[in-house]
């Protein structure tokens, strides 16, 4: 594998100015003002609305993004990025819990999940604790909403992984790496 490479555009179809990343930046402001397009050359890619790693998150596998719809984005806003590194081997398992701090109903995974309320009759996930592998989750089902990064560590409550209400819809595995 590769080097972790993604290139940000200004405009969309991948027209205007444009900058070539290959880490992981806190701050990408001083490369380009706005966001419209985004190319994955390799590597799996986290981009935040925000500065350090903070606001919404947008989970990206290679492939060609043309406009910021594509990646489910809200805004041409783009501030910081990092890549998904899988330190974890090839298995994968969360459990999620109804009350903050690993209380109530627990639910375990190792599959992606298109509809929590339907499998698990769950609409809300609290905490979380991630053993193997990294997810997405999403706050509506079928892979659709805001997108939550979940690595490999315990979450006491939902904002520890960047969520501003509990509400969980769907979640799937990251695959690619």
């Amino acid at each position: 594998m590769g080097k972790p490479q993604i290139t940000f555009f200004e405009e969309k179809k991948f027209q205007g100015r444009c900058y070539n990343c290959s880490s992981d930046c806190g701050d990408l402001h001083s490369y380009f003002s706005r966001c419209n397009s985004i190319r994955v050359e390799s590597g799996v890619w986290v981009i935040y609305e925000r500065h350090n790693y903070k606001g919404f998150q947008y989970i990206l596998s290679p492939g060609e993004y043309a406009d910021s719809q594509q990646w489910m984005g809200f805004s041409e806003n783009v501030k910081s990025c990092r890549t998904i590194k899988n330190a974890y081997g090839s298995a994968w398992k969360l459990r999620l819990y109804e009350r903050p701090d690993f209380g109530g109903q627990m639910v375990e995974c190792s599959d992606d999940c298109p509809s929590v309320y339907d499998s698990y009759k769950l609409r809300e996930a609290y905490s979380c604790v991630v053993t193997d592998g990294a997810w997405v989750s999403y706050d509506l089902p079928n892979y659709k909403g805001h997108q939550y990064l979940l690595e490999r560590g315990e979450y006491r409550q939902h904002s520890e992984w960047g969520a501003a209400s509990p509400g969980v819809g769907s979640f799937r595995r990251i695959t690619e790496f």
